[in-house]
């Protein structure tokens, strides 16, 4: 994980009473059919979060007549927004100096104003809510099947809608906001931090502020904080990386809460994955203990699109766009030399999206292998036989590869970086020379290619589509922070922009389920065979 890191201890999830036995919990009250043809691995960690989300719900009895009421129950307050009058009951709120008044008239008949602001009804109520299922499974059998009890029930769940709220709780003069990136770096980062800066100052906020090189800058003497303002940020998302700087861990929550408290800093902005949202959500917590009138607010930054929930991340479909071209190129390689093999290794750590939407969209990928499929490479079944057979018919092959697939095969070194991530072997290099090795054993040639397009991906600038993403989401937590709430993340859910808890969005990695529709699809695609 990025950011601050917890150590927890490992147990593993029982199943609900009356769970069928091809079902597993998927950590929010719901099941997801086993597929017997590709068995989920769940990992270690996923097995910890999965526990620690479990204990935030109370076991159901689906006996109990009133199961279902009970479980929406629970939902709703698991998903209930932490707010400032949670501490602060006695905080009022002020009107919101939010609106299309701040709009720059053309000429000086409408300097207080167009005549459509008289009208406008942009704001959000806070009852609003947005469906997080929209598909009725009608068994659990149906293909990515997610229902809360064994036979299916339709129970609606429903999460908070973002936006500008019509009363506010910060007065924008008092307002001091700083924004921290924390992490790897992901497209879209500029565009995030340019909306953030131009929505605070829309509000009114006059100080705001950046975080160098990520929570290390709270407290790293040698750093000093950036003024931002909208000059300063104009075109900074015609580049890619991040204005601020990136860095992995950092100091303790209670130094970096003492340095917001020094800085006088009450709004933070936190962009980062799930260890960057575990840090900020610590933030909160120690903000509240300490009385501290605080609004943290996280924009989850993951180009893996492995945080729950949601639709998407921001610089996933980048990334997904700029695979394009390693594949492209590989698939040239492989397809202009006798018996060519291109193999390309893309991101992926835990969750394999990014290698499943880059092969479906390229059309020219024979193998796609990911985090949450085991496979053998030798064997019968194995991939080094299905790609003798593709040399035999096709006369060259493609292969693409998540960046956390097939570690059983590799040696681990049980090295961590920074984050507390374990340190992944290469299993892009390991394929590559696992082929060139088989090939030379049954006495075929074979001309293999090996392309790894990681920083070249994670350095791009947003493309149109995260950038709608970043823009939204950069004014959706502006929103969120004025409305007085904290804890919270921003992200897309069913196209809508919702406000979510951080706890209910970092309880373990979001993954491909192998009986999802999208993998079905990648499987036609590829028309690759099971690998174990």
């Amino acid at each position: 994980m990025e950011g601050i890191s917890h150590a927890i201890a490992p147990t593993l999830v029982p199943l609900p009473p009356k769970a069928k036995t091809n079902l597993r919990c998927n950590g929010f009250g719901s099941f997801i059919v086993r597929s017997k043809i590709h068995p989920i691995r769940v990992s270690k960690r996923s097995r910890v979060f999965a526990e620690i989300q479990n204990d935030h719900r109370e076991r159901l009895d689906f006996s109990d007549p009133d199961w279902k009421s009970k479980f929406q129950s629970n939902f709703e307050q698991r998903f209930n927004l932490p707010h400032i009058t949670d501490v602060f009951q006695d905080a009022k709120p002020i009107p919101s100096t939010f609106c299309l008044r701040m709009r720059t008239p053309v000429s000086e008949e409408f300097a207080d104003g167009y005549p459509s602001d008289e009208n406008w009804q942009g704001y959000i109520n806070n009852s609003d809510r947005v469906l997080l299922k929209v598909i009725h499974y009608s068994s659990p059998t149906s293909a990515g099947a997610e229902c809360v009890d064994p036979n299916c029930t339709w129970v609606e769940q429903w999460v908070h809608r973002a936006g500008p709220r019509k009363e506010i709780y910060f007065k924008p003069e008092e307002v001091k906001a700083a924004i921290v990136t924390c992490g790897g770096l992901c497209p879209g980062l500029n565009d995030v931090i340019r909306h953030i800066v131009i929505t605070l100052e829309i509000y009114g906020v006059k100080k705001i502020v950046g975080i160098p090189f990520g929570y290390r800058g709270f407290c790293d003497s040698d750093l000093t904080e950036m003024p931002l303002s909208r000059k300063v940020v104009q075109n900074i998302h015609l580049s890619g990386g991040s204005l601020l700087g990136v860095s992995r861990g950092g100091p303790t929550v209670s130094e970096i809460v003492d340095s917001m408290e020094e800085r006088g800093i009450n709004m933070l902005f936190v962009l980062g994955g799930n260890g960057t949202h575990a840090g900020a959500n610590a933030i909160h917590n120690e903000c509240r203990k300490r009385r501290m009138r605080v609004a943290v607010v996280g924009v989850p930054k993951t180009i893996d699109n492995d945080i729950l929930l949601m639709d998407k991340t921001f610089g996933f479909d980048t990334a997904v766009e700029e695979a394009q071209r390693a594949i492209n190129s590989a698939y040239i390689e492989a397809h202009s030399a006798y018996h060519g093999i291109g193999i390309v290794k893309l991101m992926g750590r835990s969750s394999g999206y990014i290698a499943m939407h880059a092969s479906l969209a390229s059309g020219q990928i024979d193998i796609c292998l990911i985090p949450e499929l085991p496979f053998h490479l030798h064997g019968p079944h194995g991939v080094l036989t299905h790609l003798k057979y593709l040399i035999e018919t096709k006369g060259s092959a493609v292969i693409c590869v998540a960046e956390g697939a097939g570690q059983n095969l590799i040696q681990k070194t049980n090295a961590t970086d920074a984050s507390g991530n374990i340190v992944l072997g290469d299993i892009g290099v390991h394929i590559q020379q696992e082929v060139k090795k088989y090939f030379k054993e049954i006495g075929i040639p074979a001309d293999v290619k090996y392309i790894d397009p990681t920083y070249m991906i994670r350095a791009c600038r947003a493309n149109a589509s995260d950038g709608i993403l970043c823009t939204v989401l950069g004014q959706n937590a502006v929103h969120g922070a004025f409305a007085g709430y904290s804890g919270i993340t921003v992200g897309i859910c069913n196209t809508h922009y919702v406000y979510v808890p951080i706890p209910e969005v970092i309880s373990y990695p979001r993954a491909v389920d192998p009986n999802s529709r999208m993998w079905h699809r990648c499987l036609t695609s590829t028309g690759q065979p099971d690998f174990f």
